[in-house]
Formats: structure tokens, C-alpha cells, sequence
């Protein structure tokens, strides 16, 4: 249940009700979520208790949650979330675009990225610095010299930057580097992991499980809403199905689902959602008519060579192709592109940038 408090409450008022809630042997916890302040409380009430806070003048109402989920809902919150990121509006009229590649290989390919991304007006950079591998023996990451090179790189030519941090113990390091922490599919349902990210003050890019129910990742996302977090961004990225013929099936109609059900921003990443190269500009035009806020694109200068997931990156002439059309369809759906090619380059070089490791 969660007591919904009145705008004007006074610090006193609150105090009251802490008290009396410590008292009645109920536990709870004192939020603020989009302005709204609340008390959660996690045990079974009395009636007299439900009297009690009906009775108080400063108590707007008690919210029973029959869902698993109810901050995420769009019953909670009428109004689309939107939030800026270094200046660039998340969750407005104009659709997002995230590129790079799935990880930081090098100095070289990450500056190479980056200038080409600032020339074609592209806002936010990604890659990946630890890299959660089925494998073992696979390609890693570079670790915190990978989170060095893309923030160097992203700084060198005014991007934001995007990459994924896989555990808890890795938070407060990824937040120094990373405009916005991506969780993987892998770490959808790790509930700890979640509540942590919630108490920082960065937005999180929550990817949905790639076994997830939507019910399912719209409750991950409460986990984070329900521990002070309020940006939240949530990425479709596919799910496994029987059909082998792509890597997973990106489900399209999640996001005008989530539009419905949800006031959060939801992006889109047709890379992960197919695996395959030839696919992801279908896709990216698709979720944007479908009511995308953003697309997250995987780009590589070589994608033969890359050391992660070359089938599903596209070539930096495919990604131009890919953003021309992705104009044109939001364009027909009343929206535009976070993205323009009329900002001047800088002269920076990678070897004047790179920093020491």
C-alpha cells in the first residue's frame, strides 16, 4: 500500500506520521517521486490503522496496488516522464538516437566513431567497457580504460555517453564516466541490482529480459522507481522465441503497449532485436512508427573485425542510410529526429585525448 501525502505536508506532518508508523510496528520507507511525496509501506493494515490515515488532513489518499507495478503505470502518472541528459530532452517530441559500437575495442575505433556521429548530428555515443559474454572466452571489455576512451572521445566531440553496468560493485565507478547506465537483458530481474540503481541520480536505460513478460520488465522498472530513481528509459531489444532463424524476435508491438500502460519513455534496439545486419533499418523504421522516443544502433567502422557482435552492427554508411529514412518516418508520424549534421566539427585527434591507463 502507499499513503499518497499532500504537496504542501510540513516537515512536522511527516514526522507525525513516521512516528506513528514506527510505533504501530509497520514497516515503511518515505519516498519522493515525481514530486509526489509517499510512504511505502509494506505490511497488511488494519481498519483502524486505514482510519487513522483517511482521518489526517494532509493525506491525500491510500493506494492500494492490486499490480505488481504501480509508479511505472500511466494511471500514476498522466503525463509522459521526460528528462534532459546534458541538455538533450529525453522523452519529448523528437526521437533519440544512440550509436556506436557493442564494445570498446580500441582508442582508434572509438574517436573514429565518435567524429563520425558528431558530422551526421547524432547526440549520444555508446559501448560497452564490461561486456556480459555467454562465453568465458570470449571478448571481455576493456574495462575502466574502456570507460576512459569513450567519455575522452564523447567529450572531444560533445556526445553523451551510454554503456552498461553489470553489477553493483561496478555502479559508482561506470556513473563517472556514463551519462546514462545500461542494464543489460541479463540483469532485468536482478531485484538487488535494481534497488541500487535507484538510489543514484542517473538515468538508467533498463533493457527488457529477453524471457520477460511486459508486466515483468514494467515491474523491473519499479524496483528502480520505487528507490528515489525516477529516470527511467525502457529499451525492447527482443525476446527468445522457437524461431531460430534470427537471434531473438523484436517485438514491435511492445512499444505502443508500453505507451499505453506506462508513462516511461521507451526506446528501441533492432541490433540485439534481430542479430542480423540486414534487418536492423527495417526494424529502427518500424519502432519508429510504432512510437519509439529513441532507437539504440549498433555501428562499427569494421564490423568483419569486430570483437563483439560484427553480424548485427551496421557499416557507418549503413547507419547514415538508416537515419535518412528514420527522418522520414517520424517525419510522417507528426515527430523529428534528435539528430542534425549543421554542428561544426572539432579539430581533436584521438592521440591528443587519450588518456593514460
Amino acid at each position: 500500500m502507499i499513503v499518497k501525502l499532500k504537496n504542501e505536508i510540513s516537515l512536522q506532518q511527516k514526522e507525525v506520521l513516521s512516528s506513528f508508523l514506527q510505533e504501530q510496528g509497520i514497516n515503511f520507507e518515505y519516498r519522493e517521486i515525481y514530486g509526489q511525496s509517499i510512504f511505502l509501506l509494506f505490511s497488511t493494515l488494519l481498519e483502524s490503522q486505514i482510519a487513522y490515515f483517511t482521518s489526517l488532513p494532509f493525506v491525500e489518499e491510500l493506494a492500494e496496488t492490486p499490480k505488481e507495478y504501480l509508479l511505472a503505470s500511466g494511471g500514476w502518472k498522466k503525463a509522459p516522464t521526460m528528462f534532459n541528459v546534458a541538455g538533450q530532452l529525453i522523452g519529448g517530441n523528437e526521437i533519440n538516437i544512440i550509436a556506436g559500437p557493442c564494445s570498446v575495442e580500441s582508442e582508434e575505433q572509438i574517436f573514429k566513431v565518435a567524429e563520425y556521429l558528431h558530422g551526421m548530428g547524432v547526440k549520444f555515443i555508446r559501448g560497452g567497457a564490461y561486456k556480459p559474454r555467454t562465453s568465458p572466452y570470449r571478448f571481455q571489455g576493456l574495462g575502466k580504460e574502456g570507460l576512459q576512451l569513450i567519455r575522452k572521445a564523447a567529450d572531444a566531440y560533445g556526445l553523451r555517453v551510454v554503456t552498461e553496468v553489470i553489477d553493483s560493485s561496478l555502479i559508482a565507478e561506470v556513473s563517472e564516466y556514463a551519462d546514462i547506465l545500461q542494464v543489460g537483458s541479463r540483469n532485468m530481474q536482478n531485484y538487488y541490482f535494481l534497488k541500487q540503481l535507484g538510489k543514484i541520480d542517473k538515468p538508467v536505460l533498463l533493457k527488457r529480459g529477453m524471457y520477460s513478460k511486459i508486466s515483468e520488465w514494467l515491474m523491473a522498472a519499479e524496483y528502480i522507481l520505487s528507490s528515489g530513481n525516477e529516470k527511467v528509459i525502457l529499451c525492447e531489444r527482443g525476446i527468445r522465441t522457437f524461431d531460430t532463424t534470427v537471434r531473438n524476435t523484436m517485438d514491435v508491438a511492445a512499444i505502443p503497449l508500453i505507451k499505453e500502460l506506462s508513462h516511461l519513455p521507451v526506446f528501441a534496439d533492432p541490433s540485439h532485436g534481430t542479430g542480423r545486419r540486414d534487418l536492423v533499418t527495417p526494424m529502427a523504421l518500424a519502432s519508429v512508427a510504432a512510437g519509439a522516443d529513441g532507437i539504440m544502433v549498433e555501428i562499427h567502422p569494421d564490423p568483419d573485425k569486430a570483437l563483439s557482435d560484427g553480424m548485427q552492427s551496421l557499416y557507418l554508411e549503413q547507419f547514415k542510410d538508416l537515419v535518412n529514412k528514420a527522418n522520414a518516418v517520424a517525419t510522417a508520424v507528426g515527430r523529428s529526429l534528435d539528430c542534425d549534421n549543421s554542428s561544426k566539427k572539432t579539430n581533436a585527434k584521438p592521440s591528443e585525448n587519450v588518456v593514460s591507463v
